[in-house]
């Protein structure tokens, strides 16, 4: 069950580009994802906009370009840009935003104030956000953010498996990050078996990845 606000009710406003708004007032983040997430239904192709007005706090989900933006501060808008890989990241995107704010989204992915950022190839922005983790707790929890946004345990229990069924193509920036994190951790990396997608990356249990992974799942 989602926590409760405190103080709450909470409100938010929805809107897309051609002015309509809607208002809601909930108890909770489950609440309000299931609001929004019957507005957003059939405006998948939208610029799709969640305002917090009480915390001064947007979220802006815009899918026709393949971006999601956060606004921490309406009084001194400057927004930070993210590329969402996939369909299937926006309404996470938005229960991050309903839980804890701008502040959720902190560890969803790679963050640019300047959407030249995001035009730098998947592997120079992966590359970049792996240099910036330098320890082995801040290595361990983004390998364990990207598993539980793509991945699965294998059957037999003895591998971590990342990007599931997904192609080589795919989440090209995240991948880059994985493969330097597994490096820094030192990590056993394992053979996919022949039926495995292209893309999947599969990597054997540790004490450390498990105890991650359980916290991210």
């Amino acid at each position: 069950m989602a926590r409760p606000y405190h103080p709450g009710p909470k409100h938010f406003v929805f809107a897309v580009a051609d002015g309509t708004e809607h208002q809601v007032s909930v108890g909770d983040p489950q609440e309000a994802y299931v609001a929004f997430s019957a507005f957003f239904r059939g405006r998948e192709a939208d610029t799709c906009a969640i305002r917090d007005e009480a915390a001064g706090q947007s979220l802006v989900l815009m899918p026709g370009h393949g971006l999601i933006a956060r606004i921490k501060d309406a009084d001194r808008p400057r927004p930070e840009y993210l590329r969402a890989g996939r369909a299937n990241r926006y309404l996470p995107g938005a229960t991050l935003f309903f839980e804890n704010g701008c502040a959720g989204l902190d560890r969803f992915g790679q963050w640019f104030s300047d959407l030249a950022d995001l035009d730098q190839p998947p592997e120079t922005r992966g590359a970049a956000r792996a240099a910036a983790i330098t320890t082995e707790a801040a290595a361990l929890d983004e390998v364990a953010r990207i598993w539980a946004d793509s991945g699965c345990v294998d059957p037999s229990d003895q591998c971590y498996v990342f990007f599931d069924s997904q192609g080589a193509d795919d989440d090209r920036a995240e991948r880059a990050v994985l493969l330097r994190m597994i490096e820094f951790l030192g990590l056993e990396r394992a053979d996919a078996p022949p039926e495995a997608a292209e893309g999947e990356v599969w990597v054997r249990t540790d004490p450390r990845l498990a105890a991650a992974c359980a916290r991210w799942s």
